[in-house]
């Protein structure tokens, strides 16, 4: 109205500049992506002066861990975080379910003794989903390395009431240099550079995929020949990726071997040991000198449901609610330890995240959404159903509503280490928002926008069906070299600062994510992928962006 008071010629030219204005609003919607400060001061305030990650934690380790799907621990701390969160003041505090799975299974005991040519204490802890030795059986060790057909008609009649040593000998590494290591800026600056052709981890991973089913065929025969010989258990070595100096690395039952449903039969105990303690036993016979062992293993299987389920929380959103920013980390874990740095630590630091959020009173435009994931150990299977239910198909590629509506997802997944920057996932047009996201956090050493991809964890699931998902990179620590599906991965083993300064990371990229004007940009649809002898479904004509 107060432009039609001003001269025709000024009336025009104000004109002129507000609808250039106007004409770029949109534009400028898109770029605008420097960070809140205000809100990142208030989240680093609550963050690390009231901190409750370690605490959460102690909860989901200490108390209710280890946490092995469907397991009885699982559920229970699955109760704990729901009643935690809930008292936090998050809303839609949920359970989602998903299945079926399987069988729970718990181990209740596990002795190992050599009897003779002296006594000994053995450490190892049983596979999941294997029997257990029906009470304390005696017997003599044996070694016996069955790896080819050929092998079976040596040992044919020979090992009535033995304990088999499967494992080949390996040679040991010997630690001159601490296994715990942050990157120096060095491996950050040749993490950032992209790998032309491709990652080789990846192309080893897929290759070794394909192994799995002729494997798989050769251990079930295998395993059904020492059930018919009147074999006692089968002890393996602790692998040497991570299973030398006290470290005993397990997990569940190979393919073909059985145990995890009803109607796979679970033939017998399997026990994986310490690699030095293995390695006195098979010394010891190498000397062909007897060597007898005690062993009780007391195992139960628990069939009350096959179905499992993901832990949902949720801060509403305002003007864009039914927009979705997610964060989320697997929740599950293995058995020998307590699940702390796999994945206690990235539940904790979510879970955290959500809190500080809430607590600060902060108000995201979106909807922030938790998810802590089961079945991740078995496959990605817990956030593979979530996505499937929610968004789309890989198989098919047939986009449900939700699929526009859901911004980002965050994840965390790699051990305990503080967040030294993010995998781009090969998303080009997302670097200029990370980058300016990560700038208040430069002074906790957060630079590095990677456009590598990553693998192995749930942000997989989104970016299988063209979402943008994303994991942190994260200092190694002891990840790899120690704690990974081991003994070793307890509360110990967890940073305090580290998981405080992830959390804040964490809070502060899901809140500017949720009041960005825009979505996160997308790379273009995948192509249908369906199941293997599946006809492939026509590809999405077009992308989103």
């Amino acid at each position: 109205m107060m432009c039609s008071t001003l001269p025709g010629g000024v009336r025009r030219a104000v004109t002129a500049v507000a609808l250039a204005a106007a004409l770029a609003a949109p534009a400028m919607a898109q770029v605008r992506d420097e960070a809140d400060l205000d809100a990142v001061y208030r989240i680093k305030q609550e963050g690390t002066s009231n901190s409750k990650v370690m605490e959460t934690l102690s909860y989901l380790t200490d108390v209710h861990g280890p946490r092995l799907t469907n397991s009885p621990l699982m559920h229970q701390a699955a109760a704990w975080a729901q009643t935690q969160m809930t008292s936090w003041g998050l809303a839609n505090v949920h359970t989602e379910k998903w299945g079926p799975f399987g069988r729970g299974w718990v181990n209740d005991h596990t002795s190992i003794t050599m009897t003779t040519p002296q006594p000994f204490v053995i450490q190892g802890y049983p596979k999941a989903w294997t029997p257990g030795t029906a009470g304390e059986v005696t017997g003599t060790a044996v070694l016996a390395v069955i790896d080819k057909e050929e092998d079976f008609a040596r040992y044919k009649g020979k090992l009535k009431n033995t304990f088999i040593l499967q494992s080949p000998t390996r040679d040991f590494q010997a630690f001159f240099e601490s296994p715990l290591r942050r990157y120096t800026d060095k491996e950050l600056a040749d993490l950032a550079r992209e790998q032309v052709g491709g990652d080789d981890r990846m192309r080893r991973y897929r290759a070794q995929m394909g192994q799995f089913a002729g494997i798989a065929v050769f251990r079930e025969k295998r395993m059904k020949f020492y059930k018919d010989e009147g074999v006692l258990a089968v002890l393996e070595m602790s692998p040497g990726d991570r299973g030398d100096n006290g470290a005993i690395r397990v997990q569940g039952t190979s393919p073909g071997e059985g145990g995890r449903t009803k109607d796979e039969e679970a033939l017998l105990p399997q026990v994986v040991l310490a690699a030095e303690h293995y390695g006195r036993l098979q010394r010891v016979l190498e000397k062909n000198i007897p060597v007898s062992l005690t062993v009780n293993v007391k195992n139960r299987f628990i069939d009350t449901s096959t179905d499992v389920y993901n832990v949902i929380a949720e801060i509403p959103g305002t003007d864009k609610a039914d927009e979705v920013v997610m964060i989320g980390a697997h929740f599950d874990s293995w058995h020998s330890g307590t699940g702390a740095t796999d994945n206690g630590v990235s539940s904790a630091v979510m879970m955290e995240a959500l809190r500080i959020l809430k607590a600060t009173g902060l108000k995201p435009r979106r909807t922030i959404r938790l998810a802590l994931w089961t079945g991740e150990e078995q496959g990605l299977l817990g956030s593979r159903a979530y996505v499937k239910e929610h968004f789309a198909d890989p198989a098919d590629m047939k986009l449900k509503p939700e699929h526009a509506k859901l911004s980002v997802y965050l994840n965390m997944d790699n051990g305990g280490g503080a967040f030294r920057g993010i995998y781009l996932q090969g998303n080009e047009a997302v670097a200029p928002t990370f980058d300016a996201w990560m700038k208040p956090f430069q002074n906790f050493g957060m630079t590095t926008a990677t456009i590598r991809p990553t693998g192995g964890t749930d942000h997989l699931s989104f970016d299988a069906v063209g979402l943008p998902g994303f994991q942190f990179v994260q200092d190694p620590l002891e990840y790899s070299t120690r704690t990974h599906h081991t003994n070793l991965d307890v509360y110990e083993r967890a940073i305090p600062q580290d998981l405080i300064q992830n959390a804040i990371v964490v809070a502060s990229f899901a809140y500017q994510a949720a009041n960005r004007d825009a979505l996160l940009p997308r790379k273009p649809l995948p192509a249908p992928r369906p199941a293997p002898g599946q006809r492939p479904a026509t590809a999405p004509a077009t992308s989103q962006q």
